[in-house]
């Protein structure tokens, strides 16, 4: 089915053919962003650490939802983020990866006189139809694996590293078991050729000291980074109270998770429950839309809800004001597909002014499937651990690999 067929489908009956220190905390953060998106223990209130990108994200500022354009050409990225020049401009779009692929998606020639303006809406349901219609089955356990990136500058030279590593996580359908995870740091590398060269030039060092942002504006060293993989490791704990398994604005448990409403009027409601004018992750205002994006695309991204809840987060994100999505837009991975993002102030200042510098939380979504490919933050402008990196860096970004049941038991 080609784009224009699929969207056409997708839209609902009713419309006919209208138009329509921190780096420590940076890296347990980061981390954390790639793991399941746990329970705190305890009755107190603890943000969750998911959200990178979502509580450095702030209150939104207002952006106008852009048209997209569709053509069959597009580029690929290297292994390690890279800087796009616009992230969230009009792209050309690339034929959409498989639901089980992991490697660029191929391009089919488009026909030379078909060229049609898509609305963001219209993306957005359309990967909302693609999702509510796929299988929906249960397991033993909620399986995730995903690989997360994030860039440092060198302290010894004038390059760019990237710090990589693999993170799954086990979560029971059943309660009174236990949440397993399994980290391994894949080691870091020059973040592009250019870096690859400066690297050289310093010695090829495979222990790279990494500048952290300081007061003032001024940077220092002291965070070493080993250019070898490590040794996976594994943990478990039980469930919070026995039965709660993610953070979704509060402890929810799997029974709330599969029973969330389809209908994206009342999963809007019942999400805003939770909703206290803060951020995801700290006490920082939030407005409610940046809030519901956050916690949207972390339930698109890796929890285990039904297909239909999956589709209705799409068209809840159709229906804000301040996102943006965009088409042809390439994970680290090499998978091209179609994104929605929002952007905001982020927590740090960039120097002793106070200047905040700007981010932008973008989730990559495989259209035809609603299935999320990777969630990125890319600087829009400098400031605080982004200080160094130019505007449309992809500074952090998670790549999901898998995302599933599976009654396989993890290793003990």
């Amino acid at each position: 089915m080609n784009p224009i067929d699929q969207l056409r489908a997708a839209r609902p009956e009713h419309l006919g053919d209208a138009p329509v220190d921190p780096r420590t905390r940076a890296a347990e953060l980061s981390r954390a962003m790639a793991q399941p998106r746990r329970a705190p223990a305890g009755r107190r209130v603890v943000r969750p650490g998911w959200g990178l990108g979502l509580g450095l994200a702030g209150a939104a500022a207002a952006v106008t939802a852009v048209a997209v354009t569709i053509s069959a050409t597009g580029g690929t990225v290297p292994d390690a983020p890279s800087a796009q020049a616009d992230p969230g401009r009009t792209a050309s779009s690339p034929a959409s990866p498989g639901p089980g692929s992991s490697g660029p998606a191929s391009s089919s020639p488009a026909p030379s006189a078909s060229r049609v303006e898509l609305s963001s809406r219209s993306i957005l349901l359309a990967a909302a139809h693609g999702a509510a219609r796929q299988p929906d089955t249960t397991g033993a356990y909620w399986h995730t694996a995903s690989v997360t990136r994030m860039l440092s500058e060198a302290a010894d030279g004038d390059y760019t590293v990237v710090e990589r590593t693999r993170n799954e996580g086990w979560t029971p359908s059943a309660t009174g078991g236990d949440q397993w995870s399994r980290t391994r740091s894949l080691g870091a590398r020059p973040a592009s050729p250019e870096d690859e060269a400066a690297w050289r030039r310093a010695g090829s060092p495979t222990e790279i000291e990494v500048e952290l942002p300081g007061k003032g504006g001024g940077r220092r060293g002291g965070y070493v980074l080993s250019t070898e993989p490590g040794e996976a490791k594994d943990s478990h704990t039980p469930l919070v109270d026995g039965d709660k398994v993610f953070w979704l604005g509060r402890n929810v448990t799997m029974k709330d998770l599969r029973g969330l409403p389809d209908d994206p009027d009342d999963l809007k409601a019942w999400l805003l429950r939770s909703y206290t004018g803060s951020g995801t992750e700290s006490d920082d205002p939030m407005s409610s839309d940046a809030w519901l994006f956050a916690v949207s695309v972390g339930l698109i991204t890796d929890m285990p809800v039904t297909s239909q809840v999956r589709g209705a987060a799409f068209r809840m994100l159709a229906d804000l004001k301040t996102i943006k999505v965009s088409r042809g837009v390439t994970d680290a991975e090499g998978r091209t597909g179609s994104a929605v993002a929002i952007e905001g102030p982020a927590r740090a200042k960039a120097d002793a002014k106070g200047a905040d510098g700007v981010l932008l939380d973008r989730l990559i979504f495989d259209e035809a499937t609603g299935r999320a490919l990777a969630r990125e933050n890319v600087v829009v402008r400098p400031g605080g651990l982004q200080a160094g990196f130019e505007p449309g860096t992809v500074w952090h970004s998670q790549t999901v690999l898998e995302a599933g049941w599976t009654d396989e038991k993890p290793a003990s």
